[in-house]
């Protein structure tokens, strides 16, 4: 089978990217799936993949840019030579979806939907063209609330959930050097922005500090908005958090590792704002794979990244005070972090890339050929 993947940046930075390199692999591995890979036209290169094809000819996705989904209707011709003798057609990023339809003529569509992208321009004034396109293609959500945002805005789409994947080894271990650790450790790690609710993290840590006096809290992800970074030091002044909050920015993998290793309790309370949402959550996977109990939100992905009551809790969003219990109730309870903790680990070993590209195999082999007057 030749699939042909419409892809963002081949780059571990961001969520596309990595989504992209580590299905690929996956399939690939499987031996008899051929890969030609088209790319966004400012990707570092093909990402060390086996491929049949490599072309990166597609616009980018970062920084993102209004109207990318017309702008590669540009490269339709390019897009039908490359892609020629594929099988099946795969947008691995919803921006080039409407794109992959045209390209597609009757062979069968695949999409997957991450998040945000697809329900929100499926209401949009581009909406009708996506619309036709997902018409046309089998959608493969990361999640069941994903799904379920794709279903109100289209509610024929042929959906079918499958989970994203972790590399559930390579956060098992802890690396040869830890993080130096100064007292009970709550852990964030996230894009610094408003949607991932770090603001609502530093309140509750400010009021769980009246059952747990010495609790610590680090963040780790891009803090490149400097409103909200202003945001979350007028939070931690207000609530005398200095010296408690810990905001790293990028760090490595190896000390994002270590970091999972020496916390005890991680927690993204992500929120819903103007249609965005959480769309999975794979750091709740990675920081389980490591362990540590997690804490997430209801009304997003986080519900299918998280089970409640077993892996860790999932609160309410905006609730700070509920999101404190949640916390203090883990730092002041070590037997129960130890078994989230276990739980945290086999869910996350049962989430294998593995598991994952044969559930996207499976629809790859049963998804429709279109008849002739369809196209």
């Amino acid at each position: 089978m030749r699939v042909g993947l419409l892809a963002p940046e081949l780059s571990e930075a961001h969520g596309w990217g990595r989504y992209t390199l580590d299905l690929a692999r996956a399939l690939a591995a499987q031996g008899d799936i051929e890969l030609v890979i088209t790319t966004s036209s400012a990707s570092p290169g093909d990402g060390g993949l086996p491929h049949a094809g490599y072309y990166p000819i597609l616009p980018p996705l970062i920084p993102a840019r209004r109207g990318t989904s017309l702008r590669s209707l540009l490269a339709v011709p390019r897009l039908q030579a490359a892609l020629r003798g594929c099988d099946v057609i795969h947008a691995v990023a919803e921006h080039y979806l409407p794109v992959a339809a045209v390209v597609a003529g009757r062979r069968p569509l695949i999409a997957t939907a991450h998040g945000t992208y697809l329900p929100l321009h499926l209401g949009r004034w581009s909406g009708p063209l996506f619309r036709w396109a997902a018409r046309r293609a089998v959608i493969l959500p990361v999640s069941a609330y994903t799904a379920g945002r794709v279903r109100e805005q289209l509610p024929e789409a042929r959906l079918q959930v499958i989970p994203n994947g972790v590399h559930a080894e390579r956060f098992a271990t802890p690396p040869a050097h830890l993080p130096p650790r100064s007292g009970p450790t709550v852990l964030g790690v996230g894009v610094n922005k408003a949607r991932k609710g770090f603001h609502i993290l530093l309140q509750a840590v400010a009021q769980a500090r009246a059952t747990v006096p010495d609790i610590q809290c680090v963040i780790i992800g891009d803090t490149s908005d400097a409103a909200y970074q202003a945001e979350l030091a007028r939070i931690s002044a207000e609530n005398a958090l200095e010296g408690r909050v810990h905001i790293l920015g990028r760090v490595p993998d190896e000390t994002l590792i270590g970091y999972y290793h020496i916390a005890d309790v991680f927690a993204l309370p992500s929120i819903n704002i103007g249609g965005r949402f959480e769309g999975f959550g794979l750091v709740y996977l990675e920081a389980g794979a490591a362990g540590l109990p997690v804490i997430g939100t209801l009304g997003c992905g986080a519900e299918d990244a998280i089970v409640n009551g077993e892996t860790g809790f999932l609160v309410p969003q905006h609730d700070a005070g509920a999101l404190a219990r949640a916390i203090v109730r883990l730092l002041t309870d070590a037997d129960l972090r130890a078994r989230m903790g276990a739980a945290g680990r086999a869910r996350a070993a049962a989430c294998s890339w593995t598991n994952v590209a044969a559930q996207v195999r499976a629809v790859y082999e049963s998804a429709p050929v279109l008849p002739a007057a369809s196209r």
